[in-house]
């Protein structure tokens, strides 16, 4: 029997050791059925589950959980990232605590003591990720540091190189002088903040007069091999070939002509820094320019930056200006908003500098994964994020992959020192083939993106011939949030295409953020974070993953709240409540079969396994096409209004013994079905309360399954049993029909008696004039009144009775005379009062809304929390209003 009061805590642990243990999450490469495989997007090994994550692995688990139990061959490859900028800095910051660093313990050790780490402290999101109910296959899971991968890693290093596509160049890089590394373009995320434009002179070296270049970034001027205008500005083309005074520095540079420069930005005279900015790098190229880096590694001014050598970056801009204000060579300061570039771990301002770094070109690469995407063999959903995509891919730069940091995977290649041969292998070589002396690694790593860039076929075995790449590449679905479209997504197409010789994945179900309430993004600063742990803890796991579900709807973004996970929470107590009372219905059943031939002569029963039907088709298109809201939305509906609200208040009188017209034996193979069908069809979203449920139906040999798991019985789960399948045949749109009449006219009844003000316990006559549907209305008139509160039901032709309230339902008028039920001259003084008040509250809120002062400083959300007031109150006044026409005409006014 069940639980008087649903408690997810009791039965999540169990019910997920249970699965674990009985290995239903492990998939077969030899198994039946058409594969259905995803990869999980790896979290970092340092995370730890936030909202972004519960999301992505809410959605994964609905669709693997739905495509098992369609009969797919299902595989859900699960795994970690190991985030090498994150994890070391994690790990420096607990060498810190003991008074070390990495240099003090030195490389080898240093990595020692991260592998250590990862060991006892990383991978805490994955058991996270396990109480979301995440039907992963936990055997094959993976670590993109792992043996197999890292050997993958090296292989596709090498192949790459020998074909050109790595090559080794000095190029401007985003350097971030806190992690001390070089980052992609995608890693420098540009934020806008307030920033100054310095309007400086350069003194022209012959005759008099200067030109005035404007900058954001005054510190790097001692780098400046050039000034430039656009040759076709009338304004400076004369100077064109001639020399300026760098200022401070007090050597010449060339005006040159590039018509890179944009005329109307600034002054129309650009400070050329080929060592410091990427555009400045491609006119020094053109132009045969020196490049001048003028800072270190540490974000310091180096020997070329003059009496400014050892200063901080931004120490040595405020002095700059100081010294060029003193030396009359500062034009002027203006505000500039400025796209500042930032570390994406660290928030550091990240400085474009030269570098010697490896690079792999991207416009080879890229070509096929545009066409795939083109060609729809890849299918972007929602398809507005294809356009995003076709804009980065066509204007791709090549990709700086190295990284000067200790954790990752070391670049494979060596160096003998003494004869300068280079060496690129998949295996370590340990003497130089020319000369035998021993050989030194690269001491760059790989960029973390460069490895997970490889996970959809490295996971499943690659380079080897597995099985399992054999079963299930190209993977089915990448379910991923839009922010590493670019990081990810787009890489994993172009290493998939070069390696596999086909796309790494069918589909690409892009989501889109969680937000709070108002809209606003989650963040720590804002305190408007909600953790995905806290309120598993408070609502539990189903209650959680219903309201994600319910909220995801394709290229929205999903505001969260509270208040709506507590929401779910009583649809999940609704579902629990509604099993427990067919569950005493269903006790003494003679027998039952799965899914019994029967024929219900009981409209409820013909309605409920029709509209049951209906639902199956919704659902199955619906998450099929990842609609995933829309399938959850469409079984809240039908299991608390549908089956809840009418179909289980309509059978009790039968299955109370109250009533005996019908046969209650089919009621109760109908309730059973179509309770298995919404058991099944909720599984996907909320795994745990439908298995608990659904061990109890008649069709389960266990009644006990906390004790049966740990005994390791056997016995069906609700998730390898068959999804439901749409069947025709039980459609029966004349029972829907009538149903609709019968539901009808009960709710008219009922809103009589709530316009009126009668009391819940008094029971009403209700007179009604069937036009064409008295048949139907008197063979289920015993249920209109059961659920109506109804004490005579009559039919009648005639006049209508007087002084009664009235209602029309598709052409049948209802009267309900309510002569002797009410007091309606007090209950015209009461709603008179009500109404007094709720004018005077719209008036308050309406003077409020029209202040232009209020609209002005109020923030967003009071705002439209005033909005939603309003419209409440209006709403209650119109409801008053319509319940005082009824009882004027009962007083006879």
């Amino acid at each position: 029997m069940m639980d008087k009061v649903y408690d997810p805590h009791r039965i999540e642990e169990a019910w997920y050791a249970s699965w674990i243990k009985k290995g239903f999450f492990t998939a077969d490469s030899h198994a039946s059925g058409p594969p259905f495989s995803i990869v999980i997007p790896p979290p970092n090994v340092t995370g730890m589950l936030h909202m972004g994550h519960a999301l992505n692995n809410t959605l994964q688990d609905v669709i693997v959980r739905f495509k098992r139990m369609s009969g797919f061959n299902t595989l859900w490859v699960p795994g970690t990232d190991h985030a090498g900028i994150a994890t070391q800095n994690v790990v420096e910051r607990e060498l810190v605590k003991e008074g070390l660093s990495r240099e003090s313990l030195g490389r080898e050790r240093f990595v020692e003591r991260v592998w250590e780490w990862k060991e006892h402290s990383g991978g805490i999101i994955i058991d996270q990720l396990k109480r979301l109910g995440s039907s992963c296959d936990w055997s094959r899971e993976r670590f993109t540091m792992d043996e197999g991968l890292s050997k993958a890693v090296r292989e596709v290093f090498v192949r790459l190189f020998n074909e050109g596509l790595i090559y080794q160049g000095d190029y401007i890089i985003n350097w971030c002088p806190r992690c001390k590394t070089a980052l992609s373009d995608l890693e420098a995320e540009h934020e806008e903040t307030k920033g100054y434009l310095y309007h400086i002179r350069y003194p022209l070296a012959e005759g008099k007069g200067h030109l005035i270049v404007a900058t954001t970034r005054p510190e790097t001027m001692f780098g400046d091999t050039a000034v430039a205008v656009n040759p076709d500005d009338e304004r400076y083309k004369q100077h064109i070939g001639k020399f300026v005074i760098l200022p401070l520095a007090n050597k010449k540079i060339p005006v040159i002509g590039d018509s890179y420069v944009d005329v109307s930005f600034g002054t129309g005279v650009l400070k050329v820094t080929p060592a410091h900015d990427i555009n400045d790098f491609e006119i020094g190229k053109r132009h045969n320019l020196s490049i001048v880096k003028v800072m270190d590694d540490d974000g310091n001014m180096n020997e070329n930056a003059v009496h400014y050598a050892g200063m901080d970056r931004f120490e040595c801009r405020e002095k700059v200006v100081e010294e060029l204000e003193r030396e009359g060579l500062f034009e002027k300061i203006e505000p500039y908003a400025l796209g500042v570039g930032k570390c994406y771990r660290c928030k550091t301002v990240v400085e474009p500098t030269l570098s010697k770094q490896w690079f792999l070109k991207m416009k080879p690469l890229a070509e096929p994964a545009i066409e795939a995407v083109r060609a729809h063999k890849v299918r972007i959903i929602p398809e507005m994020w294809e356009k995003v995509y076709f804009e980065w891919m066509e204007n791709i730069r090549d990709w700086c992959i190295s990284r000067q940091i200790w954790w990752g995977h070391r670049i494979p290649v060596w160096y003998c020192d003494n004869c300068g041969k280079m060496y690129v292998a998949v295996d370590d070589p340990h003497t130089c083939s020319e000369c035998k002396s021993g050989l030194r690694q690269e001491s760059d790593v790989l960029d973390t993106w460069f490895s997970s860039g490889l996970w959809p076929f490295t996971t499943l075995g690659w380079p080897e011939k597995t099985d399992d790449l054999k079963t299930y590449y190209p993977t089915s679905l990448l379910i991923t949030g839009f922010d590493i479209l670019f990081f990810w997504v787009a890489r994993m197409i172009m290493m998939g295409i070069k390696f596999m010789g086909d796309v790494p994945f069918r589909e690409v179900y892009i989501h889109a953020l969680v937000r709070d309430a108002e809209g606003k993004k989650m963040s720590k600063s804002k305190g408007n974070v909600i953790d995905p742990l806290i309120i598993i803890d408070e609502y539990g796991t189903d209650a959680f993953r219903f309201s994600l579900t319910m909220l995801a709807a394709q290229g929205r973004d999903i505001l969260l709240s509270e208040e709506r996970i507590e929401g779910v929470r009583n649809f999940a107590n609704k579902v629990w409540n509604a099993s427990r009372l067919a569950l005493t219905f269903l006790e003494d059943m003679p027998s039952v079969s799965d899914k019994p031939d029967i024929s219900p002569s009981f409209l409820p029963d013909k309605w409920i396994r029709s509209r049951a039907q209906k639902v199956i088709r919704e659902v199955t298109e619906s998450l099929d096409a990842y609609k995933f809201n829309e399938a959850a939305n469409t079984l809240y509906n039908f299991v608390w209004h549908e089956f809840c609200d009418w179909y289980l208040e309509l059978i009790k009188p039968n299955l109370y013994g109250k009533v005996a017209l019908y046969n209650s034996n089919t009621t109760k193979e109908v309730l059973n079905n179509t309770l298995t069908d919404i058991l099944k069809l909720l599984h996907p979203i909320m795994p745990f309360i439908t298995e608990e449920i659904y061990q109890k139906l008649p069709h389960c040999p266990s009644t006990d399954p906390h004790s049966a798991a740990d005994k390791g019985e056997s016995r069906e789960s609700i998730m390898v049993s068959a999804f439901p399948v749409y069947n025709a045949a039980q459609v029966d749109e004349k029972s829907e029909a009538g149903m609709d009449m019968i539901m009808g006219i009960i709710d008219v009844i009922r809103n009589i008696r709530g316009e009126t003000g009668i009391a819940p316990n008094v029971k009403v006559e209700a007179m009604i004039r069937a036009n064409g549907n008295q048949s139907l209305l008197e063979e289920y008139g015993y249920y209109i009144k059961e659920l109506a509160k109804v004490g005579e039901l009559v039919f009648i032709s005639g006049e209508a009775p007087e002084k009664s309230a009235v209602g029309i339902y598709k052409g049948v008028e209802i009267f309900v005379p309510l002569k002797d039920l009410i007091d309606a001259p007090k209950e015209l003084a009461r709603i008179d009062k009500e109404l007094i008040k709720i004018e005077e509250e719209m008036a308050r809120v309406f003077h409020k809304l029209n202040n232009a002062s209020f609209r002005e400083k109020a923030p967003p959300d009071v705002i439209k929390k005033n909005e939603l007031n309003y419209n409440i109150l209006r709403e209650k006044k119109d409801k008053l209003t319509e319940s005082r026409k009824v009882l004027e005409g009962l007083a006879g006014k």
